[in-house]
């Protein structure tokens, strides 16, 4: 039985969700996403996930709640799957593989215009827009600092299937975590 969480952070369009979705599933372990938990209640208030982070901007109990809800979930047989919950995980004590999925900006972009149904410019705007304002709360709300933080393994998806991607975050937690070595 696997004795961390296991984290997946990452930008927008870096294969993140996919990935964790796919890890979750080979390894047996329960997904939850805070993406998942932030659009929920963007749709609960009427709101774009762009408007809502604006709002999150200038209500740091936003990001508070849908964090503190997530560590709250930060047990063995877990995957979650949000930008910051690694970092909160280790600054918690909480025993985690903290697996960061990244990919070049263009990729990112693509992804998500294809995912969206927009143009590239729109969503390489919208993209750009999201981190900025995740980079200022983030740092605002917990000092943490993105561009400083790693991960205990970091893949890079930019020229990676999915399928990829996940089985070597797969090979990583069967390696690292104490209760799939045994």
């Amino acid at each position: 039985m696997i004795r961390s969480v296991v984290t997946i952070g990452g930008p927008p369009g870096s294969g993140k969700s996919t990935a964790g979705r796919r890890v979750a599933e080979t390894l047996n372990l329960e997904y939850r996403s805070a993406g998942d938990v932030f659009r929920a209640e963007a749709k609960a208030r009427g709101l774009s996930v762009e408007e809502f982070n604006r709002y999150a901007e200038g209500h740091p109990e936003v990001d508070r709640d849908v964090d503190a809800a997530m560590q709250a979930l930060a047990t063995p047989g877990r995957l979650l799957e949000g930008r910051i919950q690694g970092v909160l995980c280790r600054r918690h004590g909480i025993p985690a593989i903290a697996v960061v999925v990244t990919a070049a900006e263009k990729e990112r972009v693509r992804r998500v215009a294809a995912r969206d149904g927009q143009s590239l410019d729109e969503a390489r705007a919208r993209v750009r827009a999201r981190e900025e304002s995740e980079r200022r709360r983030y740092r605002r709300d917990y000092g943490i600092d993105l561009a400083e933080e790693t991960g205990d393994l970091v893949v890079d998806s930019t020229s990676q299937g999915p399928a990829e991607v996940a089985g070597t975050i797969v090979a990583f937690v069967r390696s690292h975590d104490p209760g799939l070595r045994a």
